[in-house]
Parts: C-alpha cells; sequence; structure tokens
C-alpha cells in the first residue's frame, strides 16, 4: 500500500511512537486521523487541515471513537489503515510489601492495551472494508498493532503489562486470517525499550539494566525508527500474520 495515497487512524498520536508515526505519514503525503485522550500537540495542530484531523478520545470509549473515526472519514472520504500506539505501563508485583496486588491496576492495563486496541480496529475495519478498490488491486487496508518484548519475555513486576501485549500478539493472526477476504492485512510490531515519555520518566534503576541486555545498537529505541518500522508494514506486502521484534536483540 502507497502511504501517500493512504488515509491512515493512529492511536496515542500526541506523543511518543504514535507521534513520530504520524509524522512520517505526513512527510510522506499520507493523511492521518489521530486518536488521543489528550489534545493535539504543537505539530499537529501545524499541521495542514486537509492533511491531519485530530479527535480527542480514549479508546476504551465506543462512542467516542466512532465519532472521531467517522469525523475523519467525513474529512478525507476514506479509512485505509490503523496503528495503534495508544497505551500505558503498569508495574506491579501480585505479592508485594503491602499485600496482594491491585486487580483495578491490572483491570486499567487490559483496558487500555488491548481492549482500547481491539475497540478501535472492530470499529476502524467496517470502514476500510467498504472501500472500493481500482481495477487492478486486491488490498484494501493494513492494520498494524503495537505488542511489546514484555510479550515473550516480561519482567518481574509486569504481569498486567505483558499480559496486555501477548494477547494483542496473540490476536495477530486470527485477525490476518478473517480480514483477508477483504484485503487488509494485520502485523504486530513488538518494540522493545524506545525513548518515548512513558520510558523517560522511568528511574536509572529501571533504565540501565534494560540497557545493558541490549546487545546492538547498545541504545534504547528512537521513535522514528519505530515509524519506519510501521512504513514498511505498510508498503511491504507480504508482512501479514506475523509480530515483528525491533529491539536490538533485547532479550529482558
Amino acid at each position: 500500500m502507497n502511504i501517500s495515497e493512504s488515509v491512515v487512524l493512529i492511536t496515542g498520536v500526541s506523543s511518543g511512537l504514535g507521534n513520530s508515526c504520524a509524522r512520517r505519514i505526513l512527510r510522506r503525503g499520507g493523511k492521518v486521523l489521530g486518536i488521543d485522550i489528550g489534545p493535539a500537540n504543537d505539530l499537529m495542530v501545524e499541521a495542514s487541515p486537509d492533511n491531519y484531523f485530530h479527535a480527542q478520545a480514549d479508546v476504551r470509549d465506543e462512542s467516542a471513537v466512532l465519532t472521531a473515526i467517522e469525523g475523519g472519514v467525513r474529512r478525507f472520504g476514506r479509512l485505509s489503515g490503523v496503528v495503534t500506539c495508544a497505551g500505558i505501563l503498569h508495574g506491579e508485583r501480585v505479592l508485594g510489601r503491602d499485600g496482594a496486588a491491585t486487580l483495578e491496576g491490572f483491570r486499567k492495563v487490559i483496558d487500555v492495551n488491548l481492549i482500547g486496541t481491539f475497540n478501535v480496529i472492530r470499529l476502524a475495519v467496517p470502514k476500510i472494508a467498504a472501500s472500493v478498490l481500482a481495477e487492478g488491486e486486491d488490498e484494501r487496508g493494513v492494520i498494524v498493532m503495537t505488542s511489546s518484548v514484555a510479550a515473550f519475555e516480561g519482567q518481574i513486576g509486569q504481569a498486567a503489562y505483558s499480559a496486555s501485549k501477548g494477547a494483542v500478539a496473540a490476536m495477530t493472526l486470527p485477525m490476518a486470517r478473517e480480514l483477508s477476504r477483504h484485503g487488509i492485512r494485520v502485523i504486530s510490531i513488538a518494540p522493545g525499550v524506545f525513548e518515548t515519555p512513558m520510558m523517560q520518566a522511568a528511574s536509572e534503576k529501571v533504565r540501565q539494566p534494560l540497557l545493558e541486555q541490549t546487545i546492538f545498537p547498545r541504545r534504547f529505541g528512537q521513535p522514528d525508527e519505530f515509524a519506519m518500522m510501521v512504513e514498511q508494514a505498510f508498503e511491504n506486502k507480504m508482512l501479514n500474520g506475523c509480530v515483528l521484534r525491533l529491539d536490538g536483540a533485547l532479550r529482558m
């Protein structure tokens, strides 16, 4: 799929991975429907209304997400892709110093990272599937979900986060199989540790061991490197039904 001809819905667009994906797609001439629980950042405000539509919505809110999607489709006339980057971190031991883990903390991570991802995709897919194919074309859209290496190698205290990202990875193949009849590909990217606001807020005690376990390059990933992988997922038609690690050989 040619990004310059695409209209892409991106969640978590105001910062981190989602923001970098939006920047790259806009630079390539694509159009972006941005969804974030917060307002548009400066770059998005400066983007042309012809290329960018921002909707402030919680990915868990069915009504708000549907309103956002319909607004974007009215603006651009169609939808051809989804990139789900909205997510939260949560660290809590099952049995901590103060007793059992809170159910509220576990539930919130699952609600945002997993149910929020599924909610956005299920509401966006009908719009993508309704696209009329030009003569000789067989692809209507691409969905890219954000998993994590924690899906496979979660650390102590990451039960909730690992569960949410593991479920995203597990959804990839069944979705790809189902949506193939509509000409829609589904890919997940499992990033290692990236320099996003969430990770920058972590203490050195948390950051340093992760850095030491990254083989090469011996640094954290840059958000634009994630966006480059998203770009490849859109344009390389053989990428489908797979979970792509992007982690510098990090094994936590």
